[in-house]
């Protein structure tokens, strides 16, 4: 079918009993999407990247990054890989008013509007709307009920699909985006509080989610493009949080994985799958889940590799303070300088805090690699390494898995090289889960 969206594939698959999603590489950083990209081509198979709201919008989000800035920044990334741009897909995640709802919802509204223009317009085919947060002129003692929430959401639909048929005009090959609705516990970036709860979406509410969604759009002339919505977010049990994570448990969600076998155009999405092993990242595929969301565990797996290459250059800079990048106290000091990034979600006492804004599973410190003092640091600890070059036995002490594959021959003994493939070790859990590798076949 000209122009349909390869991402469909996960349904029917799904639909003919065939375990096979994909995961969604949640992330802004050049590192984890230069391993998601190599990771593709290594295994002749696809990716999907995703930019949440507040990182890329209209004035720039947090990256400083419009959505065609972004779609470039991949793209870039894609062709200095050698990766088929059809093999990479861009998604747009939470989009609605999150970073506008502190306005009424005529103007939160509006400013949503042109957020999801601003995606489909720059080509992101994989658009969840996400209209679950109130706004400021919403009751604050009363549940935001699901008309409303789907009301509000089939209106940012309606812009998705007449932006694509402008679209049309200067590409008529142009992929028809599809959709994701509803939403989850925690709030995009993490949970806040210090004993956040999290609950298995019930089947009724899955249910009634489904049929308000369903009517809205039916409400909004857009019957035709429901068959573009593939996926509905929902909490299976799983959330990532500072020792880890809750982990999927199949008998505490198997009515509510069993209850989407009565939406032959349906899967799951899931969000917060960090940390998860892969066996049970490979249980939720199984049992319905098409599409697993991962943040930080990928930055985490580069938080740990910087870490690791930091304490080879004490080691092999021993007695050469005024050479070392000091990488890890940059860091702390830049986020003791603005702890807004953690402040909110870490708790304890100064020790418990010291040890979380380190190595918190959460990772917070993702969102001070692009400080220049961090990222000078960063630089100048990769500069050592390569002028001095990495020692093996070095590697082998806080590196194993990556010195094996140097010894090997597989990888280069190159920083950057052995930051990617530590990612890589995170993404090849999510492989192993996913067989997205059989969407092309």
């Amino acid at each position: 079918m000209p122009n349909a969206n390869p991402l469909k594939q996960i349904v029917v698959k799904q639909k003919n009993g065939q375990p096979v999603g994909i995961y969604s590489c949640c992330s802004a950083n050049d590192y984890v999407i230069e391993a998601a990209l190599e990771a593709a081509k290594r295994d002749d198979s696809c990716v999907l990247i995703e930019a949440t709201a507040n990182q890329v919008d209209q004035n720039g989000g947090y990256t400083g990054m419009k959505p065609i800035d972004f779609m470039n920044f991949v793209m870039e990334k894609a062709d200095k890989v050698g990766l088929a741009k059809d093999r990479v897909f861009l998604g747009g995640d939470h989009l609605g008013p999150l970073t506008f709802a502190s306005k009424p919802e005529k103007e939160a509204m509006a400013m949503a509007r042109e957020l999801v223009r601003c995606y489909v317009a720059a080509g992101f085919t994989k658009i969840h709307i996400d209209t679950s947060m109130k706004v400021a002129d919403d009751d604050p003692n009363v549940r935001l009920s699901d008309e409303t929430i789907a009301r509000r959401g089939a209106e940012l639909a309606r812009v998705c699909e007449d932006t694509y048929q402008e679209v049309l005009k200067t590409n008529p090959d142009a992929v028809r985006p599809v959709y994701i609705v509803g939403s989850e516990v925690p709030i995009p970036g993490g949970a806040q509080e210090a004993d956040a709860g999290m609950q298995v979406t019930r089947v009724e509410d899955f249910k009634a989610t489904v049929a308000a969604f369903e009517a809205a759009f039916k409400k909004e002339g857009l019957d035709d493009i429901w068959k573009d919505v593939i996926a509905v977010v929902v909490q299976p049990g799983v959330e990532e949080k500072d020792a880890g994570c809750t982990e999927y448990d199949r008998e505490k969600a198997k009515d509510l994985m069993a209850s989407i076998k009565d939406f032959p155009n349906l899967v799951f999405e899931g969000h917060s799958t960090d940390y998860q092993t892969k066996y049970k990242l490979r249980e939720l595929v199984e049992d319905g889940v098409g599409i697993l969301k991962v943040g930080p565990g990928m930055t985490y797996g580069m938080r740990e590799a910087l870490f690791a290459l930091a304490y080879m250059e004490d080691m092999q800079f021993h007695g050469r303070d005024d050479e070392k990048s000091h990488f890890i106290d940059v860091l702390e000091e830049a986020m003791l300088e603005e702890p807004k990034n953690w402040c909110k979600h870490y708790h304890g006492d100064d020790n418990a805090l010291w040890f979380k804004r380190k190595f918190s599973f959460s990772d917070r410190s993702r969102y001070y690699m692009p400080n220049p003092k961090v990222a000078a640091a960063k630089d100048k600890l990769i500069a050592n390494l390569r002028k001095e070059g990495i020692s093996l036995a070095a590697l082998s002490q806080f590196m194993p898995i990556q010195y094996t594959k140097v010894r090997e021959g597989v990888l280069e003994n190159d920083p950057e090289a052995l930051i990617k493939d530590r990612i890589k070790n995170t993404i090849d859990e999510y492989v192993f889960a996913s067989h997205q590798e059989e969407l092309f076949k």
